[in-house]
């Protein structure tokens, strides 16, 4: 009886250890880097994750004529966002492979304690020899990874990776992608929202601006993304696509649930050349009709009380552009261009208290933009980075009924020095 036991967990062992006759075992590969900023602002600015999430600076705080409360120049040096990450490939049952990723890196959301926090974590399911040339594939990614419309960034070394005039999303997601070959690619699915969150009230009676992720937890409509990339050659890649995003402000009042939502469509459109030594240039512009939980400066407001308690939503129409190119391979230059512009919202708003910006900038911008050449040293494994990032806001006061500011415009800057020292392995 003692042999037979273990005859039984020996073959049960054995079954966990090799495959069946109709699997190929994965492959891991584990990757990270060890990352280092040093960084100067000339002035206070708006920013997360100990200052290095950088969105833009702050407006004056005038004393009498003279002085400003914030022209205060600062430095900081910190050993956040270093990075661990798996890959899984090469597992096979039947036609259908089988990959995976699990990222982490070390991050602050409040005090100075990094800890670490998921970044990526997703299955990858992969059927090949499709259609009738036996060309397609079929890809359908389950789990958090990058938002479609965020994906493809400039070329810069500093943490926001052109946010705010790029869009910045990591989230939840089923998304499948259908390949035409090697020159057409479709892109569909839903996304839930969970780290990057849309704004709205704190409550029924309370006004002031929070995010949450019960606004589209109780609005029940996942987000969706729909769009088309096109590869005509391989130096050149054509993308374009839109998001809906339908939420619930609120979900109820002293008189019972109320019919609040507020749906958006964001259209964008992506551009990219690939040349010699290392030389690539990109272009991606965005019309966001709200669009916080891609940590766009933007929002919405309300446009219309009805009589039974619930409001109807209005967004605050945005454009958010960059360009940016390197080149070279070990010694690099690279920089970006942006531009964003508030266009004001779809309907004019009741008030500018019923009125909520994304609480990460403020919301009496009329426009802002931001240059970033840079120079990185690539010595094997290790980069060291220079770059210098001004960002320039015109803030305003007065907003009109569209949300737009329309007196006393000035235009504010902040010149950040940032250096980077970065071990990858």
């Amino acid at each position: 009886m003692k042999k037979f036991i273990l005859s039984i967990f020996a073959l049960a062992a054995l079954s966990t250890v090799l495959p069946a006759q109709n699997e190929t075992p994965a492959k891991f590969k584990l990757y990270g880097f060890i990352r280092n900023y040093a960084i100067f602002d000339s002035r206070e600015v708006k920013a997360g994750t100990e200052d290095l999430y950088f969105y833009m600076p702050k407006d004056e705080d005038m004393i009498g004529n003279d002085i400003d409360n914030n022209a205060n120049a600062s430095f900081r040096f910190l050993s956040l966002t270093t990075r661990l990450g798996l890959d899984v490939s090469g597992y096979q049952y039947g036609s259908m492979k089988l990959s995976g990723k699990v990222e982490a890196d070390f991050y602050t959301k409040s005090g100075s304690t990094a800890i670490l926090r998921l970044r990526q974590a997703y299955i990858g399911l992969t059927w090949d020899n499709l259609g009738r040339s036996g060309e397609d594939s079929f890809l359908l990614n389950i789990g958090q990874t990058w938002h479609p419309m965020a994906a493809d960034m400039p070329h810069i070394v500093n943490l926001e990776t052109g946010a705010p005039f790029n869009p910045f999303n990591r989230s939840p997601q089923l998304m499948a992608n259908y390949n035409f070959g090697k020159k057409v690619t479709l892109t569909g699915g839903i996304i839930y929202g969970m780290q990057y969150l849309p704004v709205g009230p704190t409550s029924n009676t309370n006004l002031a601006v929070t995010k949450s992720a019960d606004f589209m937890k109780y609005g029940l409509i996942p987000e969706v993304y729909a769009g088309v990339t096109f590869k005509p050659v391989s130096s050149f890649t054509a993308k374009i696509g839109a998001n809906l995003f339908s939420i619930k402000p609120r979900r109820k009042d002293e008189r019972g649930s109320l019919s609040d939502r507020l749906t958006t469509v964001s259209p964008f459109v992506f551009l990219q050349y690939t040349g010699k030594n290392g030389f690539q240039i990109r272009a991606k512009s965005i019309l966001a009709h709200a669009g916080e939980h891609m940590n766009l400066l933007t929002g919405y407001g309300v446009s219309h009380i009805n009589a039974d308690g619930s409001w109807e939503y209005t967004p605050m129409r945005s454009t958010a552009s960059f360009i940016s190119m390197q080149y070279g391979k070990k010694w690099q230059v690279m920089g970006m261009a942006g531009y964003m512009r508030l266009l004001g919202t779809a309907e004019d708003l009741v008030d500018t208290d019923h009125y909520w910006f994304n609480n990460s900038g403020e919301k009496n911008i009329r426009q802002m933009f931001r240059l970033t050449p840079t120079i990185a040293y690539n010595l094997g494994k290790l980069t060291l980075a220079l770059e210098y990032n001004v960002t320039g806001v015109q803030f305003g006061s007065a907003m009109d009924q569209s949300g737009l500011v329309q007196n006393d415009l000035h235009w504010v800057l902040n010149h950040r020095i940032l250096t980077m020292a970065k071990f990858t392995f």
